[in-house]
């Protein structure tokens, strides 16, 4: 376990096989007493610091953080987890905090992160035929299929995208600077 605190926020780094031991202690001990799972969300860290001095960023492609509230003490901590690169898998939180259910869905379905444990891991803001996981930095901007109702069917229809990539060039009004009278 690391502690980073470059925000002012304190941020434990915690090994994925620690994890439900620590948020557990986290919760239980009374002189923490972090009763509260703010948020829980997915990270890709596959383009992190690429265009940086050092190169690009080593280490794990996906993370898990948490942040949990004390209210009794009135602070705050975040828990970051790293995951493995072919399967992003961790131990679902759910036993300790409820609130950890519709998050980690969303993490689920957005990053593919798989929450062991989870009582109804299914996707929750894509359609259940949706292929990928939107929120990975290798997922492509344009999407792969499109959905529409066909009425003559009667039903949603998917199909190939047939939108042509286009590169958008904002068009730039400005003042010139120019004295005015």
């Amino acid at each position: 376990m690391a502690a980073r605190e470059e925000t002012g926020q304190a941020t434990l780094e915690i090994r994925r096989e620690k994890l439900i031991d620590a948020c557990r202690a986290l919760r239980d001990d009374p002189a923490l007493a972090f009763e509260q799972l703010m948020d829980l969300c997915g990270v890709d860290y596959l383009d992190y610091g690429r265009e940086s001095e050092d190169g690009p960023r080593k280490g794990p492609r996906y993370a898990v953080v948490y942040h949990l509230l004390s209210l009794k003490h009135n602070h705050r901590v975040r828990l970051r987890v790293y995951l493995d690169d072919e399967m992003p898998l961790i131990a679902s939180v759910t036993g300790i905090w409820n609130s950890a259910n519709w998050y980690e869905r969303e993490a689920f379905d957005l990053f593919g992160i798989v929450f062991e444990g989870h009582p109804d891991l299914r996707r929750i803001l894509t359609d259940y035929g949706f292929i990928g996981h939107p929120f990975r930095k290798d997922f492509p901007l344009i999407g792969q299929v499109e959905m529409r109702y066909d009425a003559e069917k009667q039903r949603v229809v998917y199909q190939p995208v047939s939108i042509e990539p286009r590169v958008l060039v904002p068009r730039v009004i400005r003042d010139e600077g120019f004295a005015r009278d």
